[in-house]
C-alpha cells in the first residue's frame, strides 16, 4: 500500500522497438544472437519449462507422444493412467484387443489409426529389441506412429540426447520471430539447431512451446505480457495494453 512518501510503481513501458528496416536487415550472426537472447529470456519467464506429458518410462512416453497427435497434451494425460496400468510393457500392446484399446483412447481422437499405430509399435519392439525402446533416431523414426518430432521427444525426455521437436507451436514462433522462413519441420529444426547450442536443444524447445500455450497465441498472441517482446520483430501483432495483455495469457491450470 503506498503512502505520501512512497511513490507509486511507474507504469509499465512499452519495449524499445527497432525499426521495420532493421529486423530486415539483420546479418545471420545477428539473428543467431537474438535467437540466442531469445532462449536466455524464455529460460528466465520459464525455468520450470518441461516436458507436458505424464510418463515414467520410454515406452510409455513413446505411446502418449503417439497419442498427443492432434490432441492436447491434458487429454493424454487423463487417458494415460490406465491405458499404462493395462498394456505396462510392449507385448501388451503386441497383444492387445483391439476393440479394448480403441475405446480406451477414443477421447483422443483418430482413435483407430492411434490404436493401429500402438499396436504395431508393441510388435516392433518385441521382434526386433527385445522390448525395449531403442534411443538412436534412426532407429525411432522407423518405429510404427513415430515420426521425427515425436523421436525428438522420445531422445531428448526419456534418453537425455539432445533434439529440438518442432511442433505446431515451435514452427509457429520461430517464424513470428522471424529466426527462418521456411515450413518443412526437418529443415527447420536444422535452421534453429545451428543457431542455439545443441547441449539446450530439448530444454529450447519446451520453452519455445511453453511460451506457445501460454503467450503467444496463433490468433491473437499477448504482446503486452511477452517477456521477450523486445526481440519480435512482430510485436504488436496482439494487444499490446498490458492489461489487456494479461488476460489472454494461459497458466498452468489450464493445462492440468
Amino acid at each position: 500500500m503506498n503512502d505520501a512518501s512512497t511513490p507509486a510503481d511507474p507504469a509499465p513501458r512499452a519495449p524499445r522497438r527497432r525499426s521495420a528496416s532493421s529486423w530486415a536487415s539483420e546479418t545471420p550472426l545477428g539473428r543467431t544472437r537474438r535467437a540466442r537472447a531469445i532462449n536466455r529470456g524464455l529460460a528466465e519467464a520459464y525455468p520450470d519449462a518441461h516436458c507436458e506429458l505424464d510418463f515414467r518410462t520410454p515406452l510409455e512416453l513413446a505411446v502418449a507422444t503417439i497419442l498427443s497427435a492432434q490432441c492436447t497434451d491434458k487429454r493424454v494425460n487423463m487417458v494415460t493412467p490406465a491405458l499404462f496400468e493395462r498394456y505396462p510393457d510392449a507385448a501388451a500392446y503386441a497383444g492387445a484387443d483391439r476393440a479394448e484399446l480403441e475405446e480406451m483412447i477414443r477421447s483422443t481422437g483418430f482413435y483407430r489409426n492411434k490404436t493401429t499405430a500402438l499396436m504395431g509399435l508393441g510388435q516392433t519392439l518385441v521382434d526386433q529389441y527385445g522390448g525395449e525402446v531403442p534411443g538412436r533416431l534412426d532407429a525411432l523414426v522407423k518405429l510404427p506412429g513415430m515420426g521425427r518430432k515425436t523421436a525428438n521427444v522420445v531422445l531428448g525426455n526419456a534418453f537425455d540426447i539432445p533434439g529440438i521437436t518442432v511442433d505446431t507451436h515451435f514452427g509457429r514462433l520461430v517464424r513470428r520471430w522471424r529466426l527462418t522462413d521456411l515450413e518443412d519441420p526437418v529443415k527447420v529444426e536444422h535452421a534453429i539447431g545451428a543457431m542455439i547450442p545443441k547441449k539446450e536443444w530439448t530444454i529450447f524447445s519446451h520453452r519455445v512451446i511453453f511460451h506457445g500455450r501460454r503467450v503467444c497465441h496463433a490468433r491473437k498472441p499477448a504482446c503486452g505480457a511477452c517477456p521477450i517482446a523486445r526481440l519480435c520483430p512482430s510485436y504488436g501483432d496482439g494487444p499490446t495494453d498490458p492489461a489487456v495483455a494479461e488476460q489472454l495469457v494461459k497458466t498452468a491450470a489450464d493445462f492440468r
